[in-house]
């Protein structure tokens, strides 16, 4: 599988296992269905949580009303073009799979913002009277690709000086 090939497999994947998860947690099976405020002890550290965030990760920017719901919508569109166009021009599949989990997770809150006006948000972790935002699988893959390439770009063993010469990648 090429870089490129691996990096939109990420993001097919990304994208299913996060409208996935919501379309059971918003409209249920027979065992579980969620509405705002709902919350369902998981484990002792960890709750379902059924939260709408108008705004973006950590409910920064929140849209108030359709105009700022499209502006954060056309912003998604421009990060998942240019993502999309790094991606294709990636020749090495780190970097490749990670872009393709930031646009995978992105374009499943971006569906969710189209569809609802707003990103549906269901997980919440929390130990010893520290708690952590309510989040869903979409902001996982992206924190993930994000720090894949925050390794990539910053902790990336170089290539040995014959391999520079040569040209390989990997």
């Amino acid at each position: 599988m090429n870089s490129r090939d691996l990096g939109l497999a990420c993001a097919a994947g990304a994208l299913a296992v996060d409208q996935g998860s919501k379309l059971i947690l918003l409209y249920g099976l027979h065992f579980i269905e969620m509405a705002p405020g709902d919350r369902i002890g998981v484990l002792p550290f960890f709750d379902l949580v059924m939260v709408w965030n108008p705004g973006i990760s950590y409910g920064l920017l929140p849209a108030r009303g359709a105009a700022g719901t499209a502006l954060l919508a056309v912003f998604s569109v421009a990060a998942v073009a240019g993502l999309g166009w790094w991606l294709w021009h990636s020749g090495r599949k780190l970097p490749a799979a990670a872009l393709g989990l930031v646009i995978g997770g992105a374009i499943g809150n971006l569906i969710d913002r189209l569809i609802y006006g707003k990103v549906a948000d269901f997980f919440h972790f929390y130990v010893h009277g520290y708690d952590w935002y309510v989040f869903n699988l979409a902001d996982c893959a992206i924190t993930l690709g994000v720090g894949a390439l925050l390794y990539d770009a910053l902790l990336r063993p170089q290539p040995a000086v014959g391999d520079r010469q040569t040209g390989r990648s990997e």
